[in-house]
């Protein structure tokens, strides 16, 4: 062994600083991406509150992100809710506590499962939708079109759809809450045979508006986090169709990264926001 390390000691010394050398210029990366979509979300924002207003772009993209979302969120949201509910009952099972399901998988699912599975779906089917078109715009000069006839192409086509996914992710993920919640009452009713008043009562017993607050504004910072992400990639997208494919893939990648590490920040955030408004 030492022999062989002797022998390869050179070629071995340059993989590992090649390797090394990848991840910290991946995390790099990473860090400037990030910066550099704090900028664009900054500039797309003052757009927002500045005329004309595109009620019309807004409502479509609206329209886009929310309404043919429901279907994906809603099948998502009923097995979310089944199979966590069948996990912990499981679990309580053992200990006689199989009564708490219901305030636990709600715990669950308003505070955590729900926004981000939420943020994660809409990201997946919308985000990468909003990078595809934004870049196809961009390699085919329809953006540089835009400037040119003097429209602000960050307004127009930018900051409505951060808009519009700060509206309607929230309402999304409010939707994802109650399938998850009628999903998990199906399984711990129905087939695994609890009482149903004590699943409720348990459950009004131990949640508050709170929680579903917590969500909802996740839910809100998260549609941003897509938004943004994806606009950006699309809207500085290059090298043709293998540029808009690679913007596409990695504003995808990138926002629902994203998305995992803010959720816990914003966990963190909002139980000590909570604690220092005394309200738990």
């Amino acid at each position: 062994m030492i022999r062989v390390w002797t022998d390869n000691r050179e070629r071995i010394n340059t993989a590992i600083d090649d390797f090394a050398g990848r991840i910290f210029n991946g995390l790099g990366k990473f860090f400037v991406d990030c910066g550099k979509a704090c900028i664009f979300f900054a500039q797309s924002v003052v757009l927002i509150f500045k005329g004309p207003f595109r009620w019309d772009e807004i409502i479509r993209h609206m329209e886009f992100i929310g309404n043919r979302s429901v279907l994906i969120i809603a099948m998502t949201s009923v097995f979310t809710g089944m199979a966590l509910s069948y996990q912990i009952f499981l679990g309580f099972v053992k200990v006689n506590a199989t009564n708490l399901v219901g305030p636990t998988v709600g715990m669950g699912i308003l505070r955590e499962l729900g926004p981000v599975l939420t943020g994660l779906m809409v990201a997946a089917r919308a985000g990468g939708a909003m990078a595809a078109r934004l870049g196809t715009m961009r390699v085919s000069e329809q953006i540089d079109a835009l400037e040119v006839m003097g429209i602000d192409s960050k307004q127009y086509l930018v900051a409505p759809r951060i808009l519009a996914a700060v509206i309607t992710v929230p309402m999304l993920c409010a939707i994802f809450d109650f399938m998850a919640m009628m999903g998990s009452h199906f399984l711990t009713i129905t087939v695994l045979r609890q009482d149903e008043a004590i699943f409720w009562d348990k459950i009004s017993l131990w949640l508050n508006p709170g929680d579903v607050y917590q969500g909802l504004f996740k839910a809100a910072v998260f549609g941003v986090c897509f938004a943004t992400i994806c606009s950006n990639r699309g809207f500085n997208a290059s090298g043709g169709a293998k540029g808009v494919g690679e913007a596409t893939n990695q504003g995808v990648v990138n926002s629902m990264v994203l998305i995992i590490v803010l959720n816990f920040f914003l966990t963190n955030f909002i139980r000590f926001f909570y604690v220092a408004m005394g309200w738990r």
